[in-house]
């Protein structure tokens, strides 16, 4: 590996966080924030400068990037985007320590959703602006929109696409990498401004419109509110959010098939038939417990269960209800949905159906290879074989996934922190979701967590952004030698 390479590339990105700060410095000077002002002109002013430096002083080498490049660029670039992210938080004054600006820049950046922001109407405006501005450029991801904007990027791009893509198999829509970026972009950006069109026709107002159009299509869950969705007590506005909420549990090049004027994409893609039906599934269950043991209104059974059941699936991580207070069966459902997590392709988190339907399918494949030992029987996804390669891959990651929440939830316990908390606070973490049960529920947040569980948190973030293994292969000392 070059690190000269690694670290230009790095600082482009790096200066063009920098650039994205802009428009919560318009916001503030428009609104006269003079806090905030001063917070992002030094915030833009250091990233720009940083990444820019190093760009100017590596600018002059080769553009060839190996895959070990790719895996390095993509890892340095979150974590430099976490810090970075973090400055206008700290020269704001918003929190009183860098830990705690920096784990609202990464739980932003990786779309995770958990705050530690106690009273967030108290905070200005532009810095709520980047709050959302964040989940939106950690939804696509940063590697992609860089691979849409910026065409020398393009030499070595599937390098960088497949270490960030969240997918075990990355879906490359045109010849060109380069075009692929610009197309999930355009769909992405579509269904974002399609959301906030219809919150505003609800009587929303613009700024709140815009922010959760803004963190409800990267399955983020950032919100303007203290008390997320269910400050507004609208049924308009959660219905609206739980169809932008599925939409972007879906993989977005069936969205694109959608634009292209073919709609039976959806069902003839069996990990969104799957998708859907588990969605369904999970809704009716939740609401007949609801319905029987908790709230006497069918329509309050309905709406709440099918929205947290929506949110924590797509792991965006709104709350519309305390469901904390339901009763064990629901929350059962819930904690199954923080797992399971979206389709692969999509902006969701957690492991995604798509693997877990390979290994149902491997497991069922196995047991009847026991029955017939001679039988050529190869997994299929549709129509589609899958090789060999892919299964070993899905079977590895859902191990260092067991292995990894294992080994932290145990380091959060040890910190004194408690089994409730430590398990769904790890798993939110990992499945970038948000909310978890315990201490950090819904209507509770992470700053009374301890500096060091925090970091750890971070690292799962990180972890569960890149799909482990772009991070974890880092650690490897086969990794380094020629």
């Amino acid at each position: 590996m070059r690190w000269s390479r690694v670290f230009r590339i790095v600082g482009v990105l790096i200066a063009f966080i920098g650039l994205a700060m802009l428009p919560a410095l318009l916001l503030g000077l428009y609104l006269g924030e003079a806090k905030s002002i001063k917070a992002f002109a030094a915030a833009t002013a250091l990233t720009v400068g940083a990444g820019g430096g190093l760009f100017l002083y590596f600018r002059k080498l080769d553009n060839g990037l190996t895959h070990r490049d790719g895996f390095a660029i993509v890892t340095l670039t979150w974590v430099g985007a976490g810090i970075f992210g973090a400055l206008p938080f700290y020269f704001g004054g918003v929190f009183g320590s860098f830990c705690d600006c920096a784990f609202e820049s990464f739980s932003g950046f990786t779309t995770t959703g958990s705050s530690v922001l106690a009273d967030i109407e108290a905070v200005e405006k532009s810095i709520l602006l980047w709050r959302s501005l964040i989940q939106w450029l950690g939804g696509m991801g940063i590697i992609v929109l860089s691979l849409a904007i910026l065409p020398f990027l393009g030499v070595g791009g599937m390098q960088l696409y497949k270490a960030e893509v969240p997918s075990p198999m990355p879906d490359k829509l045109t010849p060109r990498i380069h075009d692929t970026a610009k197309v999930l972009w355009k769909v992405y950006f579509l269904l974002t401004l399609l959301a906030a069109l219809f919150l505003l026709a609800g009587g929303m107002g613009l700024f709140d419109a815009v922010c959760h159009a803004l963190t409800t299509l990267p399955t983020g869950g950032f919100s303007t509110q203290n008390a997320s969705l269910g400050q507004y007590g609208s049924a308009y506005f959660e219905w609206v959010v739980f169809f932008f909420m599925v939409f972007a549990g879906i993989n977005f090049s069936l969205h694109y098939s959608l634009l292209q004027g073919n709609p039976k994409a959806y069902l003839a893609n069996p990990e969104c038939r799957f998708f859907l039906i588990l969605l369904a599934i999970f809704i009716l269950i939740v609401f007949v417990d609801l319905r029987t043991g908790f709230y006497e209104s069918s329509e309050k059974a309905l709406r709440y269960g099918a929205f947290q059941v929506a949110s924590l699936l797509s792991t965006t991580g709104y709350a519309s209800a305390d469901y904390e207070l339901w009763p064990s069966a629901s929350k059962m459902v819930l904690f199954s949905c923080m797992v399971i997590g979206g389709c692969a392709g999509s902006t969701a988190g957690a492991v995604k159906l798509l693997r877990l339907m390979l290994v149902f399918k491997y497991c069922y494949r196995e047991l009847m290879q026991l029955i017939h030992p001679r039988a050529v029987l190869p997994v299929r996804l549709g129509k589609r074989v899958v090789s060999e390669e892919v299964l070993k891959g899905v079977t590895a990651f859902l191990a260092l996934y067991v292995g990894l929440f294992a080994v932290f939830s145990l380091a959060l316990a040890l910190m004194g922190v408690d089994l409730t908390t430590a398990f769904s606070g790890v798993a939110s973490a990992l499945g970038n979701i948000g909310p978890g049960f315990g201490a950090v529920g819904p209507m509770e947040n992470f700053a009374g967590l301890p500096y060091g569980a925090k970091w750890l948190l971070m690292v799962c973030m990180v972890l569960g952004r890149l799909e482990i293994y772009t991070v974890i292969v880092l650690l490897v000392p086969e990794f380094w030698r020629r």
